[in-house]
């Protein structure tokens, strides 16, 4: 029996957002019926809203949600939310941290970034295969170099800090291709593209697209694991509905395991 868990990271678009046809209200039924398709245990989004997480919670009534909104560290803007099936997993902690100099001071930003920038993380046992590990999903800059840079190396020392240790896996829109010092940082600190793992030599990887307009080369949308993880499977997710996108970045999955 396979117990491989199914991971997302997805930049959903805020609903928000002046769209035109690409509106939230109109792509909607596309996103709810991509996830359908993926069939994720486990998911990393960025840039939900709240009223977009509820109705994705509505329509897939066995998910949770944590997280905050990055600007008041309640419900006021973008979430990077951590969403799990609980028929499979068991939420045991979570918290948001911000990437600035106050990481626990809601809406701090120091970086030079103009978008507060904020990081979900979750602690879970997973109730078919008994493993406990981390989830962290992240959304960091899109402008600033910097501030990239520092939220990686924030992340990576929270990670290091925590107790207990356990496995962890990092989904998250990095904003950047994978040659920039941001996701270089990542493999330097021992973590894995699940992508290349599965496509080490795939060339057409861009997961930008703006709602297929301005189509990016660069993979900047990412599910990064530790050494204590196997990748049996990894894709990125091209689906169009009724012709359209259901958002403007294409979500990203990989099948993971613990043990041998």
């Amino acid at each position: 029996m396979d117990q491989s868990l199914r991971v997302c990271s997805f930049n959903i678009r805020y609903g928000t957002a002046d769209d035109g046809r690409d509106h939230w209200s109109f792509r909607r039924p596309f996103t709810l019926e991509q996830i359908a398709r993926m069939r994720p245990h486990l998911m990393g989004l960025q840039e939900a809203l709240s009223f977009q997480i509820i109705e994705i919670l509505t329509a897939s009534p066995n998910f949770a949600s944590v997280g905050v909104g990055r600007e008041n560290g309640f419900d006021e803007g973008e979430f990077s939310p951590v969403l799990y099936d609980r028929t499979r997993l068991k939420l045991l902690r979570s918290d948001t941290f911000w990437f600035s100099d106050t990481p626990s001071v809601p809406g701090s930003s120091h970086w030079g970034n103009d978008n507060v920038r904020i990081c979900t993380w979750a602690f879970f046992q997973d109730q078919e295969t008994g493993d406990y590990f981390y989830h962290y999903n992240i959304h960091i800059d899109h402008e600033v170099d910097y501030s990239r840079r520092r939220s990686v190396e924030l992340l990576v020392t929270r990670i290091n800090d925590q107790l207990p240790k356990a496995p962890t896996l990092v989904t998250g829109d990095f904003n950047v291709g994978e040659s920039n010092a941001a996701v270089r940082l990542m493999a330097e600190a021992g973590f894995r593209d699940s992508f290349r793992e599965i496509h080490p030599s795939a060339k057409d990887v861009g997961t930008f697209h703006l709602f297929g307009q301005d189509f990016q080369p660069d993979k900047i949308d990412y599910i990064f694991v530790d050494p204590s993880w196997t990748v049996s499977d990894a894709d990125i997710w091209r689906d169009r509905f009724d012709g359209r996108f259901p958002s403007d970045h294409y979500p990203v999955t990989a099948a993971l395991s613990l043990g041998d």
